[in-house]
Order: structure tokens, then sequence, then C-alpha cells
């Protein structure tokens, strides 16, 4: 187990507790060190889990709690709970970097071992995170996918019907595209930096670039990886810079690899020079759209994603209704929009 497992159960009291130490009676927040998985379930279910009650239990699952956007989800997913609290009970746990796959099935057999009613996952991987989630599935928890939508035909291997709520990640790119091409020139050169490979969203989020540079006839000179980091993503932005000094601008599958970029301008002296573009519309690059450091993000409303998720939850499990997809909106966001 990569660090630390974070396990937060709403309203609860915070505690930090040491694996190599005894265990509380009624854990509500706990922090488990690394140990192997078996380990990990064993101690934290003898340490007293909550006992089975009426109410539903969702558990909500993340991507990187270090990323800005997952922690706008969360305070989301808290609010809609302390606002429901006498409706359903809340656990959530986020990975600590958008790449760490293995913990994110750690977290959901965690969730499956201590029988959660519903589960909400935006998966680190489209393709790795199905098994475990037809694993909750079999296990008769609800489960309801939002952020980066798993892979079809996975989902089709496993023969598992997982509803999607989120938006068209397609959809959000190529507004924002657009809005770049309407400021360059036919023949222009632009890059694009994606987020990690096998990220649905990501690369839905690459083909609505290309469409969008496509319809303004704009050259794409380079499309890579920054895993959705602004550490990785600065020094690939620094190499475009050096390698096509005539970049008029860097298309960034998420915001945080925006800031990775505009890291790397600063350093390079083209700050200003080079467009940068978002997608996740998150505080520090709304703060530098309006510095002008950064043309245009992609809002899809973080502080409600993982809530759209829990209601259709809540939903299924009331109604018993058959899973389907439900998009959500997407907004072009630059400087001056509210």
């Amino acid at each position: 187990m990569n660090d630390d497992l974070r396990l937060m159960i709403s309203g609860a009291a915070t505690r930090r507790v040491r694996t190599t130490h005894h265990l509380l009676p009624a854990v509500k927040w706990c922090v488990v060190r690394t140990l192997p998985a078996v380990m990990m379930l064993g101690l934290i279910l003898a340490g007293g889990c909550r006992q089975k009650s009426d109410k539903p239990t969702v558990a909500l699952v993340m991507k990187s709690l270090a990323n800005e956007f997952f922690k706008t989800m969360e305070e989301g997913a808290q609010a809609h709970h302390e606002q429901h609290a006498d409706e359903y009970d809340l656990k959530v746990v986020g990975i600590k970097n958008e790449t760490d796959v293995a913990q994110q099935i750690e977290y959901v057999e965690l969730m499956i071992a201590q029988g959660v009613d519903a589960l909400v996952i935006a998966p680190a991987d489209s393709k790795a995170l199905v098994h475990v989630c037809k694993r909750a599935l079999d296990a008769g928890i609800m489960v309801v996918n939002i952020d980066n939508k798993f892979d079809e035909t996975v989902l089709q291997q496993e023969n598992v019907k997982i509803p999607f709520v989120g938006p068209d990640n397609r959809k959000g790119a190529k507004l924002a595209g657009v809005y770049l091409a309407s400021r360059l020139k036919a023949g222009d050169k632009v890059a694009v930096i994606e987020g990690a490979p096998n990220a649905y969203n990501g690369i839905q989020r690459k083909l609505g670039f290309e469409d969008a540079m496509v319809a303004g006839n704009l050259t794409i000179v380079s499309s890579q990886t920054g895993y959705w980091e602004s550490d990785r993503a600065q020094p690939v932005a620094s190499a475009l810079v050096n390698e096509h000094p005539d970049l008029k601008a860097i298309l960034c599958a998420n915001d945080s690899m925006a800031l990775g970029a505009v890291a790397a301008l600063n350093n390079a002296g083209k700050l200003g020079d080079i467009y940068v573009v978002g997608f996740d519309n998150i505080l520090a690059v709304r703060q530098l759209m309006d510095e002008g450091k950064i043309l245009c993000t992609v809002d899809q409303h973080a502080d409600k994603l993982a809530l759209y998720g829990i209601e259709y939850a809540l939903e299924m499990l009331k109604t018993k209704a058959q899973p389907a997809d439900k998009e959500t909106p997407v907004e072009l966001k630059m400087a001056g929009s509210p």
C-alpha cells in the first residue's frame, strides 16, 4: 500500500492512528501507514467499523486530493451530506497521486469489505478499475462512475453495466479549442499536453482539442502526456518551447498541467507570448486568467460532480431503476467569467 490511507466518514472527529500501535474502538477518520492490503483490511475492520444502520452508506472514491479539482469535489460532497445527513452516511477516500491505480483498487476493496451500499468512483484508470467495480456489483453494491468514464469495451468484456454521470469531455475541450483558434491564424503551431494514457476523459479531451485545431486549420506539432500533474507537465512544456520556438499555444487536458506549462513559459521568458489553455476551472487558474497568463479553461463543476453521482446512486437504491448514463454540464471560462 502506497503511503497514507485516508478514510473519512462525514461528521466525524479527526484522529491519526498508527498501525504499529493500538486501534481506537470507534475510528471515524483514520490514516493507516503502509501495510499489505490484507493486514490493512483486517485492522480497519477489527477497529470498530460502524454498525449497519437504516440509512444507506455511500462511498466516494476519488483520484488525487492533492489536485484542487478533486479537493473541491470532496468539499461539494461533504456539503451535500451535511444537508442530507438524515438520508445517508458518507465515506470519502482519495489517492495520493493521479496515477496510483493500485491504491485506488485497494480502496474499492476496502469499501466492499466494509459493506457500503453504493460506490461513487472517479477512476484513475478507465480500464483497470472495471474488474474491482464488478466485484462490488457482485457483492450487491450500487456502482456509479463519475468524472472519468469506464472503457466501454472492458465493461462489455466484464459483462457489466455501470452508469456514467459526468460531462462530455470532448465537447468541453472543443469549446476551449475553438476559443483559442479564434485568437490564432491558419497554420499556427500548437501543442497538446494530454492526461494519463488510459484515462477516457483525457483521451476525449485530446480529441476535442484536435477537433477544434483541425477546424481552425492549425498545426499540432506535438501531443504528449503530462499524466495530469503539474510537475510532470512542466518539463514537457519546457521541451516543447525549446523544440518549437514559433509555438503559439499549449492546450492542457487539465488545469494542473496548465500550471506546469505556465511555470515552464515563465522560466523560458515566454509567458504571455504563448497561449495556455486548461480544463477544470480551479481557483489558481482563474487567478492566472485574470492576470492574462492563461487564456481559458473549462468548468465541469467540480463542486457538484460528486453530488450528482451521489444523488443518482441514492435514487437507484430507492427505485431499483436500470442504470443509464447522465450527462452533466460543461462551460467555457475565460478572464472575467463569473
